[in-house]
């Protein structure tokens, strides 16, 4: 069997946002070697293929969140030894941001543990924007729920991406998160998407869901229209005190294939290698890349868990060959 690549995503044209679950299924579950095959062509026909950008990413404001998404350990219902401490300082993110630029990374992304943005903390979250956006970085936040004009004033701001991922499948989302629904997340995306801000949009894998919701997930993301110009897949980092902390591993080849089947229904899409990556071999990250994995997050620490070092990145990128957007 070889996996036929439908002419809508062959073209340049529009991408389908009309995708049934019963076609993403067959894309995903395909021999592994025909999946890689039409991921890779699919990434050359609209990507540069060995080209990755590096991003990085920042806690702005750690732990206290009311919300309990299970696999997060900045929720203040766990007990994870997490400290919360408050917003950061512009100067102090500006610094950061600086140290992310010279250290490569191109995209610099801002996270605060809320469940929502509040008015009281709009001036110096743009602020923020203003500043890592005056040292030509591409900027992306992910505040939480955004309510009405919100999206605006990032957007005024000089806001490039926000971040809101839907997490997993549409069943087993009530299993990872009772404190915020589905459709508050839609309703988020429906508002950065309206302010004309890019949207960046994916979910997290190996917390305990079968392929079914892998594959509900991505077909959910490839429905939205138009696509999210970024789409991270996430990798579960078990943390200790949190409900998820004990899920069973996931194979490493179900990870690519979810890449590989984002890379193909969301063809426009960066897909990217997001958290996750400090538990996986180099041979296992340049199989996302091969399917089509067009960026990774760079530093130390991603928000608050662990990342490979800029090292151990700098030698991947050496070995595989890669180039930096």
């Amino acid at each position: 069997m070889t996996l036929s690549l439908p002419d809508t995503i062959r073209a340049s044209g529009t991408p389908r946002s009309d995708w049934s679950r019963e076609e993403v299924k067959a894309i995903h579950d395909a021999p592994f070697a025909d999946l890689m095959h039409a991921a890779g062509e699919i990434h050359r026909l609209h990507h540069r293929a060995g080209e990755v950008q590096k991003s990085q990413l920042l806690s702005i404001k750690t732990g206290g969140c009311p919300e309990d998404c299970g696999y997060c350990n900045q929720s203040a219902k766990f007990d994870t030894g997490l400290k919360a401490s408050r917003l950061m300082d512009t100067d102090t993110v500006l610094e950061k941001a600086r140290a992310a630029k010279a250290g490569g990374a191109t995209r610099f992304c801002m996270g605060a543990a809320w469940r929502s943005l509040k008015t009281r903390d709009e001036p110096k979250i743009c602020e923020m924007i203003e500043g890592v956006k005056a040292l030509g970085l591409e900027t992306c936040m992910t505040l939480g729920m955004l309510g009405k004009g919100q999206a605006e004033r990032l957007k005024e701001a000089g806001l490039d991406y926000y971040n809101h991922n839907l997490d997993t499948s549409p069943e087993y989302y009530e299993k990872i998160i009772t404190t915020r629904t589905w459709e508050d997340r839609i309703e988020t995306l429906d508002r950065v998407r309206g302010a004309g801000i890019k949207v960046c949009c994916g979910g997290i894998i190996g917390m305990g869901e079968g392929a079914e919701d892998r594959i509900g997930l991505l077909t959910e993301l490839a429905r939205l229209d138009p696509h999210p110009e970024s789409v991270p897949i996430n990798h579960l980092v078990p943390v200790s005190g949190t409900p998820l902390s004990g899920s069973a591993p996931l194979d490493g080849l179900d990870f690519v294939r979810a890449i590989a089947t984002a890379r193909i229904i969301m063809p426009l899409s960066v897909v990217r290698l997001s958290a996750g990556r400090e538990g996986m071999s180099r041979e296992l990250q340049a199989l996302c890349i091969l399917a089509g994995a067009g960026s990774i997050f760079v530093g130390e620490e991603l928000l608050t868990t662990p990342n490979p070092s800029l090292t151990r990145d700098a030698q991947m990128f050496e070995t595989l060959g890669l180039e930096a957007r």
